[in-house]
This record gives structure tokens, C-alpha cells and sequence, in this order.
């Protein structure tokens, strides 16, 4: 378990220089998980002319040289190897909530940072859309850095002005808005509706993968007998109680029920998935998840 509190009462430097810091201990395990070589570069770049030799593609044989040097001569390509990574990030209040030492807004700043700085160690370039209800920042993607410290720096000193989440607004926006291919993150608790149509769209024109950060408690609910429960972002308030073994199987089956409608989901709009839950190890998740993809 990572036992960090980035989201912890300091000031914005300081909560950003304990982020680097824990992000940067942590990076090296992704790195070494092989991060790079699950994502395939945006296309392929030319990089020479040499001599036809069969097998060659013949579709690719340059007729300008060939008539020049009295001989066939085809041109050759590399796989561009750039990364575009963008960070789609939801700060909805909802993922103010956790049961354990962390809250789930705490472990998407971890992961945020680190495939941040993983991004920045291997050269791609890297930017972000903080969202609620509303579009809180957008930073473009550039490489450097200065510029991931830009981000980090944004992602730990923004304040939110909604308070819900509308993924649905988010991944129009980048839809609309990122013109090169490349691999969209979505972190969110995925406590909202009404996203799928632009989850599908924005998966035909990039690599998504969505990462939904979850509790504990909503697998086993402890037995806390009299509680009451809130809404962080409307405000209901629901009072129950707890030690009732079918309120207990009643609640679980709800959050049974969300995993899976969005696990169905991210299946059929061809979006990779992954599930960091707050007691949890985020480097290791991830890395879990890129030796999964590069198998597939």
C-alpha cells in the first residue's frame, strides 16, 4: 500500500514537491514495467531509399530515384515512436471519499503523476482536462519537464468550481479538440451516466483507456450499526442500518451491479480498463495493466 497523503493540509508547493516526490520513487517500477512498449507510435515516418530487394513492398518502390540511379529503389519507413498521452482527470467531489487512509482524489493524483512523469522520462508529450461538471483547466500537450511540472502543478492548486461530473463533456471536449492520434487516460470514479456515446466516439480516433479508482467499502461493508450516508455532490443523505445483513447485501449488489454495467461498457466500446482501488499500490496496478496489454 502506497501510505501517502499528497492531498494532505499544506501549501501548494509543498503538496506538489511531496507528489514529485512520491511519483518519482515510484516511476522507476513503471518504466521498468515496460511502459513504453504497450502503446504503438501514431504511424509510420519515412526514413530512406535503398535498393529493391524481393519481398519488398512494391507499392512503396520510388519511381523518381529508380528512373535517377538506372535501377529499382523503394522507400523505407520507421514506426514514429512520439506518444501523445493526455490525461483526461475528474475532481468531482464524490472522489473526496475514502474509507481507508487515502481518498480516491488521492490515488488519481498519484496515477495522474506518475504516467505524467513516465510520459516526460521517455520524451512524449503529455497534457491534461480537469473536469467536474464543467471544464476546470486544459493544458495542450508538449513535451519537457518543465511542462509535467507545469501539469502537476495545476492538477495540486486548481480549485474546482462544480462540483459533479460530467464525463461526457470531457470526452467530447478532447474529442473535439486533440487532432493527432494518441492514448487518452480517463481517471474518475465513473460515478456518473450519459458517457457512453462519447466514450465509443473518442475510442475510435484514440487509444482510451479508462481507470476507475474504487473503495473497499463497496465490496464489504463493515458493520458500523446506525449510519448515515451523503451524497458529496448533491447532498442526500441516506440513514440505514448497517448490521442488516440485507441492507449490507442490498448495497453491495448496487455497487456490484455499477462495476460491472461499466466493466460491459469499456468491452464493447473497445476501451482497456483498469481498477485501482484506494488501499492499493498505483504503480503496481498500472504495471500490472501494461504487462496484461502488451501480452494482448
Amino acid at each position: 500500500m502506497d501510505r501517502f497523503n499528497p492531498l494532505a493540509k499544506l501549501p501548494t508547493e509543498a503538496r506538489l514537491r511531496q507528489l514529485q516526490i512520491i511519483s518519482s520513487r515510484l516511476v522507476e517500477s513503471l518504466l521498468a514495467g515496460n511502459y513504453r512498449s504497450v502503446f504503438r507510435g501514431p504511424g509510420l515516418e519515412f526514413d530512406e531509399v535503398r535498393e529493391y530487394v524481393d519481398g519488398d513492398d512494391t507499392r512503396r518502390i520510388d519511381w523518381n530515384v529508380s528512373s535517377r540511379m538506372g535501377s529499382i529503389y523503394t522507400k523505407t519507413y520507421r514506426e514514429e515512436r512520439e506518444l501523445n498521452l493526455f490525461m483526461v482527470v475528474d475532481l468531482s467531489r464524490s472522489l473526496d471519499f475514502g474509507s481507508e487512509e487515502r481518498s480516491a482524489r488521492e490515488v488519481a493524483l498519484i496515477a495522474t503523476a506518475l504516467l505524467t512523469l513516465a510520459a516526460t522520462h521517455n520524451n512524449d508529450k503529455v497534457g491534461s482536462v480537469l473536469f467536474t461538471d464543467r471544464i476546470e483547466s486544459w493544458i495542450p500537450p508538449a513535451k519537457g519537464r518543465r511542462h509535467a511540472m507545469r501539469l502537476l502543478q495545476e492538477l495540486v492548486s486548481v480549485t474546482p468550481q462544480g462540483v459533479g461530473s460530467d464525463i461526457a463533456l470531457a470526452l467530447r471536449t478532447v474529442n473535439e479538440s486533440l487532432k493527432r492520434r494518441g492514448i487518452v487516460f480517463v481517471i474518475s470514479d465513473f460515478h456518473s451516466t450519459g458517457y457512453q456515446r462519447e466514450l465509443a466516439l473518442l475510442s475510435r480516433k484514440h487509444d482510451v483507456v479508462a481507470v476507475r479508482i474504487t473503495d473497499p467499502l463497496y465490496k464489504d461493508l463493515p458493520d458500523f450499526g446506525f449510519v448515515q450516508f451523503a451524497d458529496l455532490e448533491t447532498g442526500a443523505t441516506l440513514r440505514a442500518v448497517s448490521d442488516s445483513r440485507r441492507f449490507r447485501f442490498l448495497f453491495e449488489q448496487f455497487w456490484a451491479r455499477q462495476r460491472q454495467q461499466w466493466l460491459r461498457e469499456c468491452r464493447r466500446r473497445g476501451v482497456s480498463a483498469i481498477e485501482i482501488a484506494t488501499v492499493d499500490h498505483v504503480a503496481d496496478r498500472l504495471i500490472a495493466f501494461f504487462k496484461r496489454h502488451r501480452k494482448r
